[in-house]
């Protein structure tokens, strides 16, 4: 592996593992913990409140001055022997207690206030007084605090009523006590439910408390003396405004605008339940960091966004038992934030590294692909060539190559001890550094005899041949290596060879390959390719009635050069073409000469449905046409499938002009009826792997048997490939088969040679 290589590896390990999504919650959870998050926090705190709406306890009643009250004393501030009134009456019908949100701290008439006085006196001093301290205007900030009047107060107990709305004007908290003339009181809340607590210090109200489940009693109704009071024997009573006239109204959470006597007896009702408890914010956020480094570590985004939901949903039920058990909540949104930010982190992280290691994948064959394999080899490569890919994908279907990639490549893995790797959709790689330079070609032997047997791809059986290269990068790059790897297996190809080392080549050997077509063009030009004809036997009488031309290449100064080697090259550099032309021009100047017999000429599947080619084919039939009728044209199994209807169209046009069409190699694709029906076929030609042994494998034999009879009830003539003895020749006349092809009826000759054999009757050699 490349030193850049091992660096983006241990990155993205890094990204995986959650540390950067851990870090990163940790600093978010830490900016929340000092930031404003009132909004959402109390957005969660209503959200528990609704789960846990419940009602108040009723030992607690508001006597409200509500606007029926408003309207029967017809003035406010009221005299306060009004408020006399109903101490006398709650007082005598033996209320626990009474607490005023009413403010008493300005003189009145004096005769009303000794009246007030008298009737707080008589209450045993139990009463409960508010006392005040607030800011004197929006734009002044000076505290002014205020109390009952001196007669009053005398008589009285003092409680603080002061509200504390949040910045954004809702009452969520109240204080347990303030301090008012020097002194320091408890407030309304805090003495109404027994509960002691520190000045200036606050607790959070609990809004799951319906405020219209407080009993109220309309003041004129208590004090009227008519018998209400009575209902509030043994309870503790607080006396405010509600009447939306007097504005002593606030906002709250969940239940909107309500007066603020109803808040102060929500702060009350709270305190009865136990004293509220706030969990240090930071205690919570240490709890979120670790739950943030769990969810980090979720494999894959799914799994992480169900963990980040799973510890919301806890936290959450966990905080609101805690409220509703024991009074205790929590500040949880810099704790939820850290997870949020986790989750989104490393869900983010997991996205590029899904998206990285699709990058490095071969989506046709779920294969790693070039990139994967250069960030993963070391210092040998070997890369491999499927031969005439082009035809194996035209007789399979291109959908299906990746598939036949990969099933190679399973083959293949066992045997290198490593993934193999798609280069391209014709090539593969594999590293092996582990194998030693005098041992590569025992390791490739034995690769070589794995690849003897077909692929199998749905249900079809699929022979691939591979070239093979290799290179050692040495002090190069691996891109480098991987080219000069698949120059190499290009240069085993050409040479009809298994493999080839990069090393083994020399610059000029290199330069002469590369210039070979260029030299093939010269030869074309120049008529110096040669075509022989392969005999077919007619089995009926014995005798030579038909041939395949086959192209030769004596070259000037290398000699003869293989077909397998230039003709492989020819169609991968686009001279194809221009050699069948050659051959099919050739041919028509032995079928002057060669009376009575019809010659074959190959057309491969890169020409089958080409457009210039047949323009150019149509141009030299035209300008010959006299003996186009006894032309054959064969194409392979994998050439009609690509395209049928291209097929189709093209080879109708030349049995128009009397050209027959024969489909060469019968059996080692996937023809089916249907197509053979479509095909505009006058010959087939068994493929030599069935014929060889068809005389002595019984499978074989069936085959070809079965092919002749379904050829001949279709109109087709049948020829077997690759006929080498007497049995076999003999199995083929018994089959009914029409003509055999192979050396044992005679080699590849040159014109003078076919003719002359033509002309005499075969024979078995002795």
């Amino acid at each position: 592996m490349t030193a850049g290589g091992a660096r983006a590896q241990g990155l993205l390990h890094w990204l995986r593992d959650g540390t950067l999504a851990t870090a990163f919650a940790a600093a978010m959870g830490l900016i929340a913990l000092f930031a404003d998050t009132t909004p959402p926090e109390q957005t969660l705190r209503a959200l528990r409140d609704a789960v846990r709406s419940q009602s108040a306890s009723g030992d607690l009643h508001i006597v409200e001055i509500d606007a029926a009250s408003i309207r029967a004393v017809d003035r406010w501030p009221w005299p306060r022997r009004e408020h006399a009134r109903l101490i006398d009456a709650l007082h005598e019908a033996g209320a626990r207690s009474i607490a005023f949100d009413v403010d008493f701290s300005t003189a009145s008439n004096p005769a009303d206030d000794a009246t007030l006085a008298r009737s707080l006196e008589r209450a045993g001093g139990g009463v409960i007084l508010p006392t005040l301290r607030q800011a004197g205007t929006t734009r002044d900030r000076r505290i002014i605090e205020s109390q009952p009047v001196a007669p009053l107060r005398d008589h009285a107990m003092l409680a603080a009523v002061s509200i504390l709305p949040d910045r954004d004007g809702y009452v969520r908290e109240a204080p347990f006590g303030i301090i008012t003339g020097g002194t320091p009181r408890p407030s309304l809340s805090a003495m109404l439910a027994g509960r002691a607590g520190g000045a200036f210090e606050s607790f959070p109200i609990d809004y799951a408390i319906d405020p219209d489940t407080i009993p109220r009693h309309s003041f004129v109704d208590i004090a009227s003396g008519n018998g209400a009071a009575a209902a509030l024997r043994g309870k503790d009573v607080l006396v405010g405004a509600t009447a939306v006239e007097l504005g002593d109204r606030y906002a709250v959470p969940r239940h909107g605008v309500i007066p603020g006597v109803a808040i102060q007896a929500l702060a009350a009702e709270t305190l009865r339940r136990g004293d509220p408890l706030v969990l240090p914010a930071a205690a919570v956020l240490i709890l979120g960091i670790a739950a943030a480094a769990f969810v980090a570590r979720g494999v894959g985004a799914r799994a992480i966004w169900v963990r980040a939901g799973l510890f919301a949903g806890l936290l959450m039920l966990v905080t609101l038992a805690a409220e509703e058990l024991a009074s205790t909540t929590a500040i949880l949104v810099p704790a939820l934030f850290a997870v949020g930010c986790a989750a989104g982190v490393a869900a983010i992280n997991h996205h590029l590294a899904g998206r990285r290691a699709a990058a490095r994948i071969d989506a046709a064959s779920d294969l790693p692909n070039r990139l994967a394999f250069a960030e993963t080899a070391t210092q040998t490569v070997v890369a491999a060539i499927v031969d005439r890919f082009d035809e194996v994908a035209a007789g399979i279907g291109s959908e299906r190559t990746g598939t036949l990639v990969r099933r190679l490549a399973e083959r293949l893995s066992p045997a290198i001890g490593g993934a193999v790797h798609r280069l391209d959709e014709r090539a593969i790689a594999w590293d092996a550094s582990s194998i030693a330079p005098d041992r590569r070609g025992e390791s490739f032997d034995a690769l070589r005899a794995l690849l003897l047997h077909p692929i199998e791809v749905d249900g079809r059986r699929i022979d691939i041949r591979l070239g093979l290269g290799v290179a050692d990068r040495g002090e190069g790059s691996t891109a480098a290596a991987i080219e000069a790897a698949l120059l190499a297996a290009s240069r085993a190809l050409d040479r009809g060879e298994f493999w080839a080392s990069a090393s083994d080549e020399s610059p000029d050997a290199a330069a002469a390959n590369l210039s070979l077509m260029g030299e093939l063009d010269a030869a074309i030009d120049d008529g110096e390719l040669d075509v022989h004809f392969q005999p077919k036997l007619r089995l009926s009488d014995r005798r030579i009635a038909s041939a395949e031309a086959l192209v030769r290449w004596t070259h000037r100064e290398r000699g003869p050069i293989r077909p397998d080697l230039f003709i492989p090259m020819a169609e991968r550099h686009d001279r194809i073409d221009r050699l069948t032309l050659y051959v099919v021009g050739r041919t028509l100047d032995a079928l002057e000469v060669a009376a009575g017999v019809s010659i074959a000429v190959n057309i491969s599947a890169k020409l089958v449905a080409a457009p210039r080619f047949h323009r150019a084919l149509d141009a030299l039939l035209d300008a010959r046409p006299a003996n186009v009728s006894r032309l054959i044209f064969e194409v392979t199994e994998s050439a009609a499938m690509a395209d049928i209807d291209g097929a189709v169209a093209a080879l109708e046009r030349y049995r128009a002009r009397g050209i027959a069409i024969s489909m060469d190699d019968y059996g080692t694709g996937q023809s089916t009826l249907t197509y053979i029906k479509r095909l505009p076929l006058a010959e087939l030609k068994i493929d030599r792997s069935f014929v060889q042994h068809a005389h002595r494998n019984r499978g074989d034999g069936i085959l070809v048997h079965s092919t002749v009879q379904l050829a001949h009830e279709l109109g087709i003539k049948v020829v077997a490939e690759g006929v080498e003895d007497a049995e076999c020749l003999a199995f083929l006349e018994s089959c009914g088969c029409d003509y055999a092809q192979g050396w044992l009826i005679a080699r590849p000759l040159p014109l003078d040679a076919f003719v002359a054999c033509v002309s005499e009757p075969w024979a078995l050699a002795a």
